[in-house]
């Protein structure tokens, strides 16, 4: 396809993701999706691996794992993908084709996941959902369960300045007024969590913290990326 046919075929979309078509076109998502590409670490090579991409929404996460070479990449995503959430799969499905991709999909939600109904994989991404997830711990038991690897998580944080394991709770629409985010743990959280269901070495890669409102209060809230092993 020319660029203009690839540019014409991205249209009629709600595009959430930015994913490189070719030929200098990009899906018109409004996330900085090549930004977050960056910044996950995710291995410039992958030849051979498998890759879970849950949340895959768009895809394209699960598009740059095929692209490095993976030798399989499954995306799994139900919240948007089933019309509840803030998208669809529309934009999936039209980069799939248009990228000639063999990248599978399984509609699963998280607390299903495992062995059985998706596999197990030797890279996990699990990217900016935990902190939607009602029951975390219960989330990443089912994550671990499916990963032989390596586990790549970004997630949102709260309670940053207290060194214990904690989290914030968020009953209503507290955090961007969105009433689907329902926990903000701090990094010590993160890691204890990861550890207790078997991942062995833990790291925390990137932590990003908002200016707080209040002057003077601590930085507590923000995003951070971990790595985490079997």
């Amino acid at each position: 396809m020319t660029a203009d046919e690839l540019r014409a075929a991205t249209e009629g979309i709600t595009w959430y993701h930015q994913i490189d078509l070719g030929q200098g076109v990009v899906t018109p998502g409004s996330d900085n999706t090549r930004a977050r590409i960056a910044m996950i670490g995710l291995p410039d090579d992958l030849s051979g691996k498998s890759v879970l991409d849950i949340g895959a929404w768009d895809g394209a996460f699960s598009f740059e794992a095929e692209r490095r070479g993976a030798a399989r990449v499954v995306a799994v995503d139900s919240f948007c993908w089933s019309g509840e959430g803030w998208g669809t799969k529309a934009g999936f499905e039209r980069a799939r084709q248009l990228l000639s991709s063999k990248v599978e999909d399984r509609e699963v939600e998280v607390l299903d996941l495992s062995p059985d109904t998706v596999g197990v994989f030797d890279l996990v991404l699990f990217l900016g959902v935990l902190y939607h997830m009602q029951h975390p711990l219960l989330a990443l038991e089912r994550v671990a369960s499916v990963c032989r690897e390596q586990l790549i998580l970004w997630t949102q944080i709260d309670m940053a300045h207290v060194e214990r394991p904690a989290a914030a709770f968020y009953p209503g629409t507290e955090l961007n007024n969105d009433p689907t985010n329902w926990w903000g743990p701090n990094p010590a959280a993160v890691v204890g969590m990861l550890q207790v269901v078997g991942f062995r070495r833990v790291d925390a890669v990137y932590t990003w913290l908002a200016e707080p409102s209040t002057p003077g209060a601590p930085r507590a809230q923000g995003n951070a990326i971990f790595h985490a092993w079997r």
